[in-house]
């Protein structure tokens, strides 16, 4: 990793380079623990330790890492229940996001939405699976941020980095992939139709499909 440059705050630059760190690690993949040493990401990132702590200490609070008392810190992973309960969280925000996005979103966003997937027409989800990962994360960002409601934006803003590990462990599970681009379109269908109620519902049905799906085969949560 290249040293952090002196502006901004050494805390906030941790802090960023911290998240994209766990956030780019398939941390499901595996049950051993992911230990995070502080002196040695000081030394990478070429700061003193307080800042690396200080960002240690933030990410605790949002519950990507947890303290154990001699021993260290470790990457936090989600239990079963606990995914459960974030995921119908998200099902609301976004649910609501997606009605909001029908009264607010302009046209070019929406089209937007319909050109992501023009990659995965005639059966090329499961031969590209790492790249529709990312497509679907970008989804869903996207349905968030058309709701233009800076309120609803922040608030899904933490949640959803959880959301992303979920989701990329999860994608190529089952036939997740084929159902989620079917529903996908539909969502797209509803905005453009600025159908208000049929985009709420079909959003929320969505990701409450994760959570059933989570529910029935993600024991390796657990």
């Amino acid at each position: 990793m290249a040293p952090i440059a002196t502006l901004p705050s050494f805390k906030n630059q941790a802090y960023a380079r911290l998240k994209n760190l766990i956030v780019s690690m398939d941390i499901y993949r595996s049950r051993d623990d992911i230990r995070l040493d502080e002196r040695k990401l000081a030394g990478e990132f070429g700061v003193s330790r307080t800042p690396v702590r200080e960002a240690l200490a933030q990410l605790e609070r949002e519950g990507f890492v947890r303290s154990v008392p001699r021993r260290g810190i470790y990457i936090a992973r989600k239990t079963k229940r606990e995914a459960i309960e974030m995921i119908t969280a998200w099902a609301a925000l976004e649910g609501m996001a997606a009605r909001l996005a029908t009264e607010n979103a302009t046209p070019d966003e929406v089209a937007a939405l319909r050109r992501m997937f023009t990659t995965f027409e005639g059966g090329e989800v499961q031969a590209k699976l790492d790249e529709y990962s990312e497509v679907n994360i970008e989804f869903h960002q996207a349905i968030i941020r058309m709701s233009h409601n800076r309120v609803l934006i922040d608030m899904a803003e933490n949640l959803f980095t959880h959301m992303r590990m979920i989701r990329r462990k999860t994608i190529g599970e089952m036939d997740r992939a084929d159902r989620s681009i079917h529903d996908h379109m539909n969502i797209i269908e509803a905005l453009e139709a600025r159908n208000s109620e049929r985009a709420e519902q079909l959003t929320r049905e969505h990701a409450m499909g994760l959570a059933q799906h989570v529910a029935r085969h993600a024991d390796y949560l657990d």
